[in-house]
């Protein structure tokens, strides 16, 4: 099979790591983005998602080739908008195309015209006419030839690198001016394909590790930038991208836990195709999942016999433990080969002792507490933490493509539970300062939603920080993140400095914030109710 040349501008199908095949354009990479190592490869920018990538020749294809074998086996809704993004951009393209063509034959007919009138005319004024075409030619062709090096400044000068000095988060975003590429695509292809499109085969990569990357994340690599220093930089691919194209898994999966997170959680596994059987300590809650086709497990220990991989969401470390040393809890259901992902904030020592008695038995354990909200689940837009068995990490695929957008594998059993605490206690001081600030703004006669519209101007501005101060202004504590839970995560945080004499007053003072929220019946309201500790 005859080898097919790509170039710059052209639309294709772009294969990342585990994740289906995605539409995208090759482009421009930005200046401080070196290109690894090894294989040749282009720079791709993905339609429909901010994402983009280097990827290897044998893991693109041509897009229109093979257009209608990808819609044939994506149907997700996030991957028809990819493709209609597609053809949006091909329908403007072929009507500036369109355009330029009227446009160059307006000017055609002008110019022959103006010959017709100028037939009589001596020799001497068809020679001045002819020279002054010419002169119009001229300017036309430089004039186009600035107009393609403006192009090409454009797609190659991208405010990515102040960016990235900016926010490290921001690293893997596209240049906003390759939005505007106008490259027409290319159709070059070198020879002709020998056989049906069907046996041109993704080329696997599982076995082709990237050099000097962190193992922590090497599942989700999406860029490696080598600094200066010789360091090695990995950022996790967003997977936004593709969730909704999963191809499900065939094992069957077992869900322990129905409150604010695993609701959302179950129910993007469900859409996306899982077979799931549900448990919930209060049975009317499962109810609802059941009409969405999920199966009912009678007990833990049911649940888990009966299925492949069973994931597990409670609310502290004694519910944690409850459920899988309790009566009919997960242990009685462990035998070898049966796997179990706890999802519930907790501490490394918890989540270590649940480790040990799933091994004893003969299972696989993974621990994968999610970073975000009651919203953010509902979206399947949840960051996962996972430790422990890398090999049930990989078996999860799926399963976390559906419920988040993107996931990082920490290692050994206790580090995602540290990781995840430290993130929480972040989040619950900040939430502590916010409601700090517009309290001190109230009693000094500054207006509260002034504050807010600063604080959104400048470089605190978040989804976060709009989210929480507009609860706070509206007087709405509905839970999206349980107050009594972030309190529970900074009482744990504590704990873990106190355990490597770490000092944490910052969290230590916030803790007392919310304890007294508590003191005040805040408990099942939102975080952001921490407000009240300060106006009682």
């Amino acid at each position: 099979m005859a080898a097919v040349s790509l170039r710059l501008g052209d639309l294709v199908w772009g294969k990342l790591g585990r994740y289906p095949p995605w539409p995208g354009k090759i482009v421009n990479p930005p200046k401080d983005l070196k290109k690894p190592r090894g294989k040749k490869c282009f720079f791709v920018k993905f339609f429909g998602t901010e994402d983009h990538a280097w990827i290897k020749v044998e893991q693109l294809k041509p897009y229109h080739a093979h257009k209608e074998e990808m819609i044939k086996i994506n149907k997700g809704k996030r991957f028809q908008q990819a493709v209609d993004a597609v053809e949006e951009f091909l329908r403007r393209a072929k009507g500036r195309d369109q355009t330029s063509s009227h446009n160059s034959a307006d000017d055609k007919n002008r110019r022959n015209s103006s010959e017709e009138r100028s037939r009589p005319n001596s020799g001497d004024e068809k020679r001045k006419l002819s020279l002054s075409e010419g002169k119009v030619k001229k300017n036309m062709g430089e004039g186009k030839k600035r107009v393609s090096s403006g192009s090409s400044e454009r797609g190659s000068k991208s405010p990515l690198k102040r960016a990235q000095e900016q926010s490290p988060r921001k690293r893997g975003r596209p240049p906003k001016d390759e939005k505007d590429l106008t490259i027409p695509e290319s159709s070059t292809v070198k020879g002709v394909m020998a056989g049906p499109m069907a046996a041109f085969k993704w080329q696997p990569t599982v076995s082709e590790p990237v050099k000097d990357a962190d193992p922590h994340f090497h599942h989700f690599l999406l860029s490696q930038t080598e600094k200066e220093t010789g360091s090695t930089s990995i950022q996790a691919a967003d997977s936004t991208a593709v969730n909704g194209s999963i191809t499900p898994t065939d094992k069957k999966i077992g869900f322990l836990g129905l409150g604010l997170m695993g609701s959302g959680i179950v129910s993007n596994l469900l859409k996306m195709g899982h077979t799931v059987t549900v448990w919930n300590r209060t049975a009317e809650k499962c109810d609802l999942f059941i009409q969405e086709g999920a199966r009912l497990g009678r007990t833990p220990a049911e649940v888990v016999s009966t299925c492949d991989i069973t994931f597990a969401c409670v609310s502290d470390p004694k519910a944690a433990k409850d459920l899988v040393l309790g009566p009919s809890g997960v242990l009685q259901g462990i035998r070898p080969g049966k796997c179990y992902v706890d999802m519930s904030t907790v501490d490394a020592d918890t989540v270590t002792e649940l480790a040990q008695v799933i091994v004893s038995r003969g299972g696989r354990f993974l621990e994968a507490p999610v970073s975000g909200n009651q919203q953010l689940s509902n979206d399947g837009m949840l960051v996962i933490l996972a430790a422990g068995d890398r090999g049930l990490y990989e078996d999860c695929s799926s399963c976390f493509q559906a419920m988040g957008k993107t996931s990082f594998f920490l290692g050994e059993v206790g580090n995602a539970a540290k990781m995840m605490l430290i993130v929480n206690m972040v989040q619950g001081s900040f939430m502590a300062t916010i409601a700090e600030g517009l309290t001190l703004a109230q009693v000094t006669g500054q207006s509260q939603q002034t504050l807010l519209d600063i604080l959104n101007q400048g470089q605190l501005a978040s989804i976060f920080l709009d989210q929480k101060c507009q609860n706070i202004l509206q007087g709405n504590f509905k839970p999206d993140f349980y107050l009594k839970y972030i309190q529970k995560d900074l009482r744990l945080a504590i704990a873990l400095g106190d355990a490597v004499n770490h000092p944490t007053p910052m969290a230590a003072a916030a803790n007392e914030v919310y304890k007294r929220a508590k003191a005040l019946d805040q408990s099942d309201n939102d975080m952001s109710a921490v407000y009240r500790a300060y106006i009682h």
